[in-house]
């Protein structure tokens, strides 16, 4: 029969146990061949047990290292005057150079759940109504919650409108008013 052993006991065993270890750091093997490799080659460097006070945390992050988790670079063509062009987006503070930064990161916020992509591809084999959405593409890249960004988006059928559709205002709605002029007809 299997002896139940409560937590609280196994912890102060571990704990007890990873002590002795470190406290007995000189008598470790390889203390003992670090003089004697002196004559068959280099030495192993002796081993140092922990001393108290000692830092285990990580080295701080340097501040060039520092990259925003959250920023996209959205480029944006054949959707009408005033859309197209190329459009910066940080998110968690929002800024960047999108007409509507805040917009934009609560429509991908919305769209974010976990264990999903939010810039997944509509899925392949999918029934999609045979409509035309018109003629504007963009190009999603850079990184969301962690995890790299390369997407490209299309008007070409009901589930690429669709797809579209859930990330506006980060990309830009084809049926809204804009300013600028007239396109050419």
């Amino acid at each position: 029969m299997f002896q139940v052993i409560p937590l609280r006991r196994l912890a102060a065993v571990s704990s007890a146990a990873c002590a002795v270890v470190l406290a007995a750091g000189a008598a470790w093997p390889g203390a003992a061949y670090a003089g004697a490799a002196a004559a068959d080659g280099p030495a192993l460097a002796p081993w140092a047990p922990w001393t108290p006070g000692a830092s285990l945390a990580p080295p701080p992050v340097r501040e060039e290292d520092e990259v925003p988790t959250d920023h996209l670079t959205v480029t944006v063509r054949h959707a009408g005057a005033g859309a197209d062009g190329t459009f910066e987006v940080y998110c968690h503070p929002g800024r960047g150079t999108h007409p509507d930064v805040e917009g934009a990161c609560g429509a991908v916020d919305r769209d974010t759940h976990w264990g999903t992509d939010t810039f997944a591809p509509a899925p392949e084999g999918g029934v999609c109504t045979m409509r035309y959405g018109g003629p504007a593409t963009a190009h999603v890249t850079g990184r969301w919650a962690g995890r790299p960004v390369d997407a490209t988006y299309d008007r070409v059928d009901g589930c690429a409108i669709e797809r579209w559709d859930r990330l506006v205002p980060l990309l830009p709605d084809p049926g809204a008013p804009r300013s600028g002029p007239d396109p050419v007809r």
